[in-house]
């Protein structure tokens, strides 16, 4: 594959770092308090997308009605669980091949970006030892609209100085490969993402379609 990618941007949970069973738990707990059936494969659905649309999901198997300041106090509380969880992730966690292709990618001068619309990214970064390592970081600290919207990747791009045509994205949900579509973005997909310009068995096979 012929580009002329000169940053790439990343996705954080499930493409930096696992933080699956993280949200799982901190959900799970929550719903149970509530009395809302939630399962493994119903988490399925909330990859790549906010928290307060990951909550409309789950509580389309709840019993009553919620006001919104209901929903935000339990999302808050489910976030409250979500970062107890986090704080136990350490260098270990980060996901194998990934600081081998990032070391290799400072090594050819290519930008590197994380674009999450996580709110926990900062600490998340700072408990695998990663807070300063990126060249710029877009998060949900600084977006109005979570992907599919492409606002978290045109922002990292913005902050990188970079052409949105010289950038890539790496994303495992397919909220994520949208948004680096709409981006016009070269997207990368891992994981269970699909739809992916280039679908990727292993992280270091980004380093060969670049």
């Amino acid at each position: 594959m012929s580009t002329n990618i000169k940053a790439v941007i990343f996705d954080l949970d499930g493409v930096i770092v696992s933080t699956d069973d993280c949200h799982y738990r901190g959900w799970k707990k929550m719903a149970d308090e509530e009395g809302i059936y939630f399962d493994r494969t119903i988490n399925e659905r909330l990859r790549g997308v906010s928290r307060m649309e990951s909550l409309n999901i789950i509580l389309e198997r709840a019993e009553k009605e919620y006001t919104e300041d209901e929903k935000v106090q339990m999302a808050t509380r489910k976030n409250g669980y979500y970062v107890e969880f986090i704080q136990a992730l350490t260098p270990a966690d980060i996901l194998p091949g990934v600081m081998e292709t990032l070391e290799e990618l400072k090594a050819k001068g290519i930008k590197i970006a994380i674009g999450s619309s996580s709110k926990n990214t900062p600490i998340i970064l700072k408990q695998i030892g990663l807070s300063d390592y990126f060249d710029a970081v877009s998060d949900g600290n600084n977006i109005t609209n979570s992907k599919p919207d492409p606002e978290v990747f045109l922002k990292a791009a913005d902050f990188l100085g970079m052409p949105y045509d010289n950038c890539a994205i790496v994303e495992d949900a397919d909220a994520g490969i949208e948004a680096g579509k709409a981006a016009g973005m070269v997207t990368f997909a891992v994981g269970s993402a699909k739809g992916g310009d280039v679908t990727l068995s292993n992280m270091k096979e980004l380093l060969e379609n670049l």
